[in-house]
Order: structure tokens, then sequence, then C-alpha cells
């Protein structure tokens, strides 16, 4: 458990100095060596999206310049297309180095040939610290449950809302955005089993945020009835059930698991 402590230790000590701090969750916004970047820094929308797709495609190795333009601006003509991705990646590394000296290789968008990638290294990112204090309490979760709920909760705190709300529409961000939602929702429902005999209301809390995000998750239901059930609160508890079945009826048209059924029963005969 040591080495999970010092990986805990590690992204918090991140948070702090990393020279570029970003957060995608709920908002888009830039920290340079401590002082927020403003909106006007980045000039154009284009620059903003052309740092938004490499910043969602970070963990691949490598992006051809024509895969981006294909993606980003697809419906413009080759010359125009060269013109936007060449302005708007001199507006990136302005904003990200504007005192990096002229000719020296920039240090956060690198260039391979004719591939582009984000270096993020030494950048902080919510997102990625996010899944790695989850990674962190999947990992401690039934050896060191004080260590698996201070990593969950660090998770927590950072889901703001969805990834880069600014970009809902554009299809690059869906399986990025839909990947940390399941990864922020796993996070709330391990951190409120934990706590649903022991500390039934915050149970409750964080499923509720839970379905916030999400009002179909059928286990964040369960959980909540549970608590409820706990609490000795039995009125609430058949009240979320008939919620969770209102809500998968009308969204899907089904109804609950056998299992919330079951727990509807025994919550009745209690």
């Amino acid at each position: 458990m040591d080495a999970l402590r010092q990986q805990l230790e590690a992204w918090r000590t991140k948070a702090r100095t990393a020279p570029l701090r970003l957060l995608t969750l709920g908002s888009f916004q830039l920290w340079r060596h401590g002082e927020a970047v403003a909106s006007t820094a980045w000039g154009r929308d284009k620059t903003v999206q052309l740092f938004e797709f490499l910043v969602t495609n970070r963990h691949r190795k490598g992006l051809h310049k024509e895969q981006i333009l294909d993606r980003l601006w697809e419906d413009m003509d080759g010359k125009a297309g060269e013109q936007h991705f060449k302005v708007a990646l001199h507006g990136i590394h302005k904003v990200l180095e504007p005192e990096r000296e002229n000719r020296s290789e920039p240090r956060f968008v690198t260039r391979v040939g004719l591939a582009y990638q984000l270096n993020a290294a030494d950048l902080w990112i919510d997102a990625d610290a996010l899944e790695g204090y989850i990674a962190i309490g999947h990992q401690a979760l039934g050896h060191d449950d004080t260590l698996a709920t201070d990593a969950y909760r660090e998770a927590i705190a950072l889901y703001q809302g969805i990834y880069l709300p600014d970009r809902i529409f554009e299809d690059w961000t869906s399986d990025e955005r839909e990947r940390i939602q399941v990864l922020a929702m796993g996070a709330f429902i391990n951190l409120a089993e934990h706590l649903v005999a022991d500390n039934p209301m915050e149970c409750i809390r964080l499923c509720q945020q839970a379905l916030r995000i999400d009002p179909t998750w059928e286990d964040a239901y369960r959980l909540q009835m549970q608590a409820y059930a706990h609490n000795g609160n039995r009125p609430m508890a058949i009240k979320t059930y008939q919620q969770c079945e209102r809500v998968l009826d009308e969204e899907f048209g089904i109804t609950p698991l056998p299992e919330t059924r079951k727990l509807l029963t025994q919550i009745l005969s209690a």
C-alpha cells in the first residue's frame, strides 16, 4: 500500500507544481504557472479547438496533420485547412510557452515529421488526475479502505461536469466524454457502497450526485434504497424504488433488475 500512497501524493504534488494545469470537466480553463489564462489570450476559437483536440487524443502516439484536418475542418479545402492549422498551432505555442525563444523546440506540443502530439508529462489535466485517483481507489479497496476512500473522494471532487462542455456536439469528444463519465460513476458508487452501513446519509448524497450524472444508473438507486433502509426510513426506500422504476420505463421501457426488485421485497417485509 505504500506505493499506492506515494502515487496518491504524487498526483497531489503535481496539481500544485505542474507549470500548466488544465480543467476539462465542467469547463475549459488553463492555468500557467498558477495564473489563469484569459480566454482572450487564445485569440481565435480554432486555436482552442485544435488544443482541445490534441488534449482529447493525448494518449495516442501521434496524429498526422491530415488526420487532424479531416476531423476538425473537413469542410474546408486543403489550402484553407492548412492555413487554419498553421495559425492555430502558432497560437497554441504562444499561449503555452509565451517566453519560448525563437527557433527553439516547443515543449508541450511536439512534432515528428507531420505527426503532432501533446506532451502531457508536464501538464496536470483534471481528467488524467481523476483516472489516476480512481485507479488507486480500485487497487486499495478491500486492502486499505481509508486510502481507497481518500482516492475516491479526490476523484469525485474533480468531476465538476461533462468533459469539454464547449465541444459537446463534436463527435471527436464523445468517446472520451463517455469514458470519463463511466469512470466517475464507478467512483461515486464504490464510495457510496463503502459507506452504506456506517454513514447512510453520505451514501444517499453520493447516490443522488451519481444520478444527476446519469438518472438511469440502477446501482445508485439500489444503494440509495439500502441506505434509507439502514437509516430506518422505509418510505423513502420505497419511493426511491418507484423513481427507479419510472425512469427505467420512461427511458428504456424496461423494469428494474431482479436484485433491485428483491431488495424492495426485503424492505417491505422487514
